[in-house]
């Protein structure tokens, strides 16, 4: 209604006074924007501010709404995420027009172009749109401190996607940090990755980036953790760590592989070892340098051993874990299109063609193969 009744005021000013009109509804674009960085938050306004050494310090809503200029607002509205590039580039050219009718005389008079550009500006990208006060950390930490599981509900993902990138910035640094304190409570780490997992899909590139920087950073004297890479897989920042360091990673993990073996009588530890890949993203987030050996110890598993001995021997031509199967065909056909090659070149394995010496452990394979491409 505030501004409905603006504009109408304004638009009575148009026909006597095109450049006065324009002038108005700028600043009165550029008062309402200054209302909204305090509402959005005045941390988030001290941390821009203190990056660019061209804005004035802000320690108190006063610095925002009596302090700063018409370019100043401009610069940390755009720095602390309510404008896009567009919009703060759309802006600074309609203040620029409006400093030169503040001067207007027979060299630099108001046209209905300049008319047009300042009021869709201000309008459209200001002063239409409703004020919005930002997720914060304490909003999430009192979320994922709930005494039981918690997913963030769809309200606040929404709030969530439409936090700028250094609030984003905090709060995932926050997850993260929470996520692997080994010293804090099992539940609030849990919660904390499920609340990363469920951000994952709106959080900025940038954001990501710079929190996988942060992990490398932390670990670069030592190898990744499980929980370190299980922390990455749900944030989504997972595939901008160091090949190197993922390496080392799955290559210890391959150790463990090989320590639990993939014959059927581990039966009861396969489950563990392999919703460990899973959780650490699967086939996909392997680099290509360790991949084979993991395909091949989970090709090996799959297609079993020879049945027909024992109490069970007469119903079961081919022994092969129970367990493992369904996870290691859900972590082939999700990754079916990056391993397919791999897996064909692998039936030509030696342990794998001596396996297939017997017709129904072969007759497995095939079927595995070809389920794999039709579904």
């Amino acid at each position: 209604m505030k501004a409905k009744a603006l504009i109408e005021r304004v638009a009575k000013l148009l026909p006597v006074d095109a450049g006065s009109a324009c002038q108005k509804i700028l600043n009165a674009a550029v008062q309402d924007l200054k209302e909204k960085i305090v509402i959005a938050g005045l941390d988030l306004a001290k941390q821009a501010a203190g990056v660019d050494p061209r804005l004035p310090p802000v320690a108190s809503k006063e610095d925002v709404l009596d302090g700063y200029s018409t370019f100043n607002v401009l610069e940390l509205a755009y720095r602390v995420g309510l404008l896009s590039r567009p919009e703060w580039k759309r802006l600074r050219r309609a203040y620029d027009i409006r400093r030169d009718l503040e001067h207007e005389d027979d060299e630099y008079i108001a046209t209905l172009e300049d008319v047009v550009y300042i009021f869709k500006s201000s309008i459209e990208i200001v002063l239409s749109r409703e004020p919005q006060e930002l997720l914060r950390v304490d909003d999430v930490e009192e979320l994922i401190q709930a005494p039981q599981n918690v997913t963030p509900s769809t309200a606040f993902l929404e709030d969530y996607s439409k936090a700028p990138e250094p609030r984003q910035s905090e709060i995932y640094q926050f997850l993260v940090r929470t996520a692997l304190n080994d010293k804090g409570a099992d539940l609030v780490r849990q919660n904390a990755v499920e609340t990363l997992r469920a951000f994952k899909g709106t959080t900025l590139d940038a954001v990501k980036i710079t929190v996988a920087g942060q992990m490398q950073e932390r670990t670069k004297r030592r190898p990744l953790s499980l929980a370190d890479v299980k922390v990455a897989e749900a944030g989504g920042f997972r595939p901008y760590l160091k090949q190197r360091q993922l390496e080392g990673f799955f290559n210890e993990l391959k150790l463990k592989f090989d320590a639990v073996s993939h014959v059927w009588n581990q039966h009861p530890r396969h489950h563990a070892i392999l919703d460990e890949l899973e959780d650490c993203g699967g086939l996909e987030a392997i680099p290509p340098s360790v991949r084979e050996s993991f395909l091949l110890w989970m090709l090996l598993c799959y297609i079993g051993e020879p049945g027909g001995y024992g109490y069970w021997g007469h119903r079961r031509k081919v022994f092969y874990s129970d367990v493992a199967t369904p996870i290691i065909f859900r972590l082939f056909k999700r990754a079916h299109k990056l391993v397919k090659d791999d897996l064909q070149n692998l039936r030509n394995h030696p342990s794998i063609r001596a396996a297939c010496r017997d017709e129904n452990i072969k007759e497995r394979l095939n079927s595995l193969i070809t389920s794999l491409s039709q579904e």
